[in-house]
């Protein structure tokens, strides 16, 4: 257990809301900000995602050059009463494994989908686990992507609300897993004759409280629910990491001859 997971270090607050110190993090996304500026997008342990600028971060001789990339477990502490904090301080934790190939374009995946889908300073401890959990099974050798991928959608939309509970029906009932159910946003899952792009099979609800992925109608539906999900709270807006890694697949398959 790396100190990022447990703990050991608890990000601690000082000076009322002005300074954090050693908070437990990610860096999920930056861009540039002036000439030698950067702003980060952190997602923290205790404070969820947060907006960090990280000054003369672009200079040759910054000491902070080459730790704000992204997947490395770092303490970072800020300062400041805006909406964008002050990054005052980096320091790395390790203990995770570096992610590489189809591993790394997955885990950029999960970094689009917190920018996107969380709002800043609202903190989830648990989600913040899942994702160092997902970004180890990542990087092991012949993880399962998909199965990695759809536990993570699962954690994130449960965890920001957009989520039914798996394990019951709208009105309290169990789940039969021979019906279809489709997702309302107020009631949960409704049982339906006329399925459409938001419904799956009771079974399948079963599978996914399960984190079982192994059957293939299971990994299809809940692959189609999720990605729905995912589309309906982006207002249809499109996934740049999935369009890459569509491009690379479909570049993949061109005959070179």
């Amino acid at each position: 257990m790396t100190e990022v997971e447990a703990g050991g270090r608890r990000g601690r607050r000082t000076g009322g809301n002005d300074r954090v110190d050693q908070q437990p993090g990610f860096v999920l996304h930056s861009y540039p900000w002036r000439e030698t500026s950067l702003i980060i997008e952190a997602f923290t342990r205790d404070h969820g995602r947060m907006a960090l600028v990280a000054r003369g971060a672009k200079r040759p001789t910054s000491q902070l050059r080459g730790l704000l990339d992204p997947f490395c477990p770092l303490a970072l502490s800020w300062s400041g009463r805006n909406e964008i904090k002050s990054l005052v301080r980096v320091e790395w934790l390790g203990g995770l494994a570096p992610l590489r190939g189809d591993g790394l374009l997955a885990a950029f995946y999960l970094n689009e989908l917190l920018v996107r889908l969380m709002i800043r300073a609202d903190a989830h401890e648990h989600l913040f686990a899942a994702y160092i959990g997902a970004l180890r099974a990542l990087a092991q050798d012949g993880a399962d992507q998909q199965s990695i991928l759809r536990g993570f959608e699962l954690d994130l939309l449960r965890e920001i609300g957009y989520l039914p509970p798996l394990d019951h029906a709208a009105e309290g009932e169990p789940i039969e897993p021979a019906r279809w159910y489709h997702v309302d946003s107020q009631r949960g899952w409704v049982a339906t004759d006329a399925p459409d792009a938001l419904s799956v099979q009771g079974a399948t609800l079963r599978a996914m409280a399960a984190r079982d992925f192994r059957l293939g109608r299971t990994a299809a539906q809940s692959k189609s629910l999720l990605r729905q999900l995912i589309r309906y709270h982006l207002n249809g807006q499109p996934l740049n990491t999935r369009r890459i890694l569509q491009d690379l697949r479909a570049l993949e398959t061109v005959d070179p001859a």
